[in-house]
Formats: structure tokens, sequence, C-alpha cells
């Protein structure tokens, strides 16, 4: 396995397509930093919920300004209720740029890193620093949806999971900032069709073939 002194990996796609498992799974593998944006974007509905601030952008920056990323992922953010407000949160600009200065001081810090999210490709890693690989992870919706099920103990109706999904995908991808989309260079990861450890190789494999 190659060693790297600097390696910055973008994954970007659809709700539940295995991006976070798999980004996980390549961060391990070679020892990255792993931001996760999507939790930032349920960090953010999580607070709203909770406290109700009149003015949502002030109280957000606030929060973000004493912020420590690695305290939000212990935190257990993937409710129904909160994944149904997030699809809504993530398309405000203002709470776009808030979350996007936050990782970006992240980012700027670390230079092996690997990033996801839906726009990180297109937006975050689009330039200094430029991704030197993205990836982009798509799951049949039926499969995505089972999965998902099972992540929240099929406490909600399977039913109510898939239209759940369905709905914040075609949010994410018809919004006006930072719609989620596929960039040209974009390495195309079908979860559906592939196991966790396949997955992880066709990944490996393209990273070791990094100049």
């Amino acid at each position: 396995m190659k060693k790297f002194k600097k390696l910055v990996i973008a994954c970007d796609g659809e709700s539940a397509s295995g991006k976070s498992t798999a980004a996980k799974l390549i961060s391990k593998k070679y020892k990255l930093l792993l931001v996760n944006s999507g939790l930032l974007y349920r960090y953010c509905s999580k607070l709203i919920i909770e406290n109700d601030p009149k003015n949502q952008i002030s109280f957000l920056k606030k929060k973000f300004k004493k912020l420590v990323y690695k305290k939000i992922t212990k935190k257990n953010l993937h409710s129904e209720e909160i994944s149904n407000h997030v699809a809504i949160l993530a398309k405000n600009k203002k709470i776009r740029e808030i979350v996007n200065t936050f990782q970006k001081k992240i980012i700027k810090k670390n230079s092996l890193i690997c990033v996801e999210g839906r726009d990180i490709a297109s937006k975050i890693l689009a330039k200094k620093p430029k991704y030197d690989l993205a990836f982009y992870f798509k799951c049949n919706l039926n499969i995505a949806s089972q999965r998902r099920w099972k992540d929240l103990k099929k406490k909600v109706s399977l039913k109510d999971v898939k239209k759940s999904l369905n709905k914040r995908t075609l949010i994410d991808k018809k919004r006006k900032n930072s719609p989620l989309i596929k960039v040209k260079d974009a390495i195309l990861i079908r979860t559906d069709k592939l196991t966790k450890k396949q997955v992880l190789i066709k990944m490996s494999n393209y990273i070791n073939n990094l100049n």
C-alpha cells in the first residue's frame, strides 16, 4: 500500500448510498481524517429543533465558533425527524456558508483528508485544495431504503423511509445552492452491485494508481 504525504479525497452521493461507510473504510486504511459534512448539517438541524432560535443564522454562527468536530461524531443524529428537517435546512445558502467555512478550516489544516457529503467535489474541494480523487456513490432506492430502515432499527415503516430518501435526493439534486451532482472526473461506485470489500478494493486501486 502506498504511503502519501498529501491525499485529498472527495466522496459525494445520494442518501443512504453507502458513501459514509465507504469513506470510513478508506479513511481508516489510508489514515485520513474523515469529515462528514452531512453530520454538520444534521447537527444544525438538531440545534434548531431543540432550541427554536429567533434568528437561526446568528444562533448557528455562535455555536460553530466554539464547535469541535470530534464531539459531533459521537452524537446520534440519524433520527427521522432530523432527516426530514435537514433536507430543507441544507437548501439555505447562509447555513451552507457557515458549514462550508467550518469545513474549510479543518481541510486547510490537514493534508491527509477524506471529506464526504453532497457538494464536496463540486464545491468544497473544487479548488484550493482541489481533490486528488473524487468518488460518486449511487445505490438502487429499494436497497438504500432497506439499509436505512435497518439503521433506524425498523422504528419507522419501510415505506416512509423510502419516501423520505427519495424526497431528500430530489431536493438535493434540484436545490439552487450547491446541488448534488457528479463531477466529470468522479469515479462512480455502485454500492448496490458491490460488497463493502469490493467497494474498498475499487477505491484503493484508484488511490494506489495516483502519481
